[in-house]
């Protein structure tokens, strides 16, 4: 099959790598609103340059979006309306309305969408959710998990990233669903900023901490930051009455021992998104290439998308006013 990729840049091109080593992919054809670095990239690797969107789109089986989130729903559209399957990294799109609105589109079609929430195809949040699903753990009371990065990006990037809860701990929050089969029915959130200032001046944080209540009453405890000297540090832990599994306890974990004598873990850490869920990535976009072949449905719909955006769209009213809320104020839960 032909891939298109709208967007070039480092997600893009390191998606563009992962494609076209898939068995699946004969071609893979670029296009990017900075036609000089679509181009390039092309160039360098031996795909197929496209100079626009509708060009791309007629050229190709699928797409996959890794433009910045202003495009994502505009591509979305388009690729519906050219009966073209597409895979979009998160977000969805910017807002919440627009988020539904998408989802009510996209139940009026047929073409699949999947949506890039690469922990659900990482080997240890599987194994945790298996735990969970299989009963291992008795009944779950407690989960904790944290998207830490080691430093943060670029200031530009701030005043489109739609915030820490929405860019960042969005991950959490869908890999939470996923793992415990939950829904989330309160939340309350709070934020920090002691790093650059270009974070209060884009109205963000760079720390941030969220108690989550679960629809059947089991709490999660939450955290993120931009700033974790130590490594790229994304771990789980689930508790129930009959055991606890982590995810993210190997030796690249990006904490030290303060006890005597104890050398775990051995390193080396690991520094990006990218070197964590490398293998993750690989998953997920094969299992694109069988939702495009027709083999199986979309793992993670747009509809799942939403619901994560809804918690972080709570977790931020929640930061701003310092009160909980309840999930039943946050937007269209269908």
């Amino acid at each position: 099959m032909r891939i298109g990729l709208a967007g070039t840049g480092r997600i893009g091109a390191f998606h563009a790598s992962t494609l076209a080593a898939l068995d699946d992919v004969e071609q893979i054809v670029v296009a990017d609103a900075f036609a000089d670095a679509a181009a390039r990239l092309a160039e360098e690797n031996g795909y197929e340059f496209s100079p626009d969107l509708d060009d791309l789109l007629s050229r190709v089986d699928a797409l996959v979006i890794t433009t910045s989130t202003s495009g994502h729903a505009p591509a979305i559209r388009a690729a519906m309306a050219s009966k073209v399957p597409v895979f979009c990294e998160k977000p969805v799109a910017a807002t919440l309305a627009e988020t539904v609105e998408l989802v009510r589109l996209v139940d009026e079609t047929e073409v699949p969408v999947q949506i890039g929430f690469q922990r659900r195809f990482d080997a240890g949040y599987r194994r945790a959710r298996e735990a969970v699903v299989s009963g291992e753990l008795g009944f779950i009371h407690t989960v904790r998990t944290n998207t830490h990065d080691q430093s943060p990006p670029p200031a530009a990037y701030i005043p489109t990233s739609g915030g820490l809860f929405r860019d960042c701990s969005i991950h959490d929050f869908d890999v939470l669903r996923f793992v415990t089969g939950r829904e989330v029915a309160r939340v309350y959130a709070v934020g920090a900023n002691k790093g650059a200032s270009f974070f209060t001046e884009g109205g963000d944080i760079d720390t941030g901490a969220a108690v989550l209540t679960l629809d059947d009453g089991t709490l999660v405890t939450i955290s993120a930051t931009r700033y974790n000297g130590g490594g790229h540090d994304v771990r789980m832990e689930v508790m129930g009455s009959e055991g606890t599994i982590g995810v993210g306890y190997d030796d690249s974990l990006a904490v030290r021992s303060a006890e005597a004598g104890v050398d775990y873990p051995r390193g080396p850490q690991k520094w990006s998104f990218m070197e964590r869920f490398l293998p993750a990535y690989r998953v997920e976009l094969a299992a694109f290439c069988d939702v495009v072949a027709g083999r199986t449905e979309s793992p993670c719909t747009v509809a799942d998308a939403l619901q994560a955006f809804r918690v972080a769209e709570a977790c931020e009213i929640s930061r701003t006013t310092g009160r909980a809320v309840e999930m039943s104020e946050i937007g269209d839960a269908t």
